[in-house]
């Protein structure tokens, strides 16, 4: 019996990757929805092939051109953010597919959860915003969270058939993205262009920049934190320039159980889509002997001071981690207009943090107020910066 399918941001990298497994199943998968934030054109190339029963545009005028090219073919189209949530809420699913970039896809997790839908997430944003609020969700609806992140996919893999107290500490791996053995005298000068060109991810915009301050890998401490149940002190990041290894968990008997492949994006998602099962696929497998040696070095942190600016919201908890990832999306999103200096970014998170109120146990509106609050901050301390 086939599995139904919801995927949220079907036209960016995650769902583009989605419809690829889709495809690479044949019949064990059945899309129902998806939906797009103003693609308008690869969703409707999408829909036609995939005959869902319904799709959602955030962008009210990118809709009204899918209802256009849509209205003889029998399939709803939603509108608008309200369209969105309406959709993440529909329970005729089985699995709910989160591929949305940022903030914006925190609110459908919450409502997905909530409706007992299963949710393979990609969006890390939902966890690092309301960690709490999702986990207290679960424990409600009983829905489940699979991860679709490679490092969290792996995590998750090395801990199925273990005993999480025996667990000394997981191990998060990154590539180090593009600037790892840059000087950090010429940080200064590094352009958007430099900042977009990974050495191994084919990924979006937002997150290929958050790789480049590895800001990345602390929002997925964060992540890893509310995934797992595990405590900070037992997260730690590991520089790994080969994109191999996609993380590893270490327990106390001082064993290791590390999870490989190639950096694909189809690979995590197939696994979160057909668990827990391992599926066959047509894409290209590892071959070690190919790949010869694996490397691996501490992340430096004074040339990456985001992984620290991670590490001290999620210790200090409450609302700091959401508010530390609406700086940082904001900050990205002027870096990528040119507005402000890549070495801004971390700047302008540390002082939104210090600067942004602070709710020890936030609830959901709390946190939607935040981000509209460290958004403008965000905005007005970029002009200052600019001066």
């Amino acid at each position: 019996m086939s599995r139904v399918l919801s995927i949220l941001g079907s036209t960016g990298s995650i769902g583009v990757n989605a419809l690829h497994v889709v495809k690479n199943l044949n019949q064990e998968l059945n899309v129902k929805y998806l939906s797009a934030h103003k693609n308008s054109q690869r969703l409707i190339e999408q829909a036609k092939e995939f005959r869902p029963d319904a799709v959602a545009v955030v962008d009210t005028v990118a809709a009204k051109e899918v209802q256009g090219a849509l209205k003889s073919e029998a399939i709803e189209v939603l509108s608008g953010r309200d369209g969105l949530l309406e959709l993440a809420c529909r329970q005729d699913v089985d699995i709910l597919v989160n591929g949305l970039v940022g903030s914006a896809g925190m609110e459908p997790t919450i409502k997905a959860i909530r409706a007992g839908v299963d949710v393979a997430l990609s969006n890390k944003e939902s966890l690092v915003m309301a960690g709490d609020i999702i986990n207290s969700e679960k424990a409600v609806s009983g829905a489940k969270i699979f991860p679709v992140d490679s490092e969290h996919s792996a995590i998750w893999q090395c801990l199925i058939g273990e005993n999480i107290g025996e667990v000394e500490k997981i191990i998060l791996t990154g590539s180090g993205g593009p600037f790892r053995s840059r000087n950090i005298s010429d940080f200064s000068s590094i352009t958007v262009k430099d900042a977009l060109n990974h050495p191994n991810w084919s990924m979006g915009q937002k997150i290929t920049i958050d790789s480049a301050t590895m800001m990345n890998k602390g929002l997925e401490v964060i992540e890893a934190r509310w995934l797992f149940d595990i405590s900070v002190e037992k997260i730690d990041i590991v520089i790994h320039p080969e994109s191999i290894i996609h993380s590893m968990v270490e327990f106390v008997d001082g064993s290791v159980k590390a999870q490989l492949g190639v950096p694909d994006m189809k690979v995590p998602i197939q696994y979160a889509l057909t668990y827990p099962n391992h599926a066959p696929a047509t894409w290209e497998k590892l071959s070690l002997p190919e790949i010869g040696s694996l490397t691996f070095e501490s992340p430096d942190l004074e040339k990456f001071p985001a992984i620290q600016l991670a590490f001290d919201a999620l210790k200090k908890g409450g609302s700091c981690p959401a508010v530390l990832n609406v700086a940082n999306e904001q900050a990205v999103y002027r870096f990528l207009k040119g507005d402000i200096h890549f070495t801004d970014i971390p700047k302008i998170i540390d002082q939104a943090c210090q600067t942004m109120a602070f709710f020890e146990k936030p609830v959901l509106e709390d946190i939607l107020s935040l981000e509209l609050e460290t958004t403008r901050f965000v905005q007005e301390f970029e002009s200052q910066l600019k001066e």
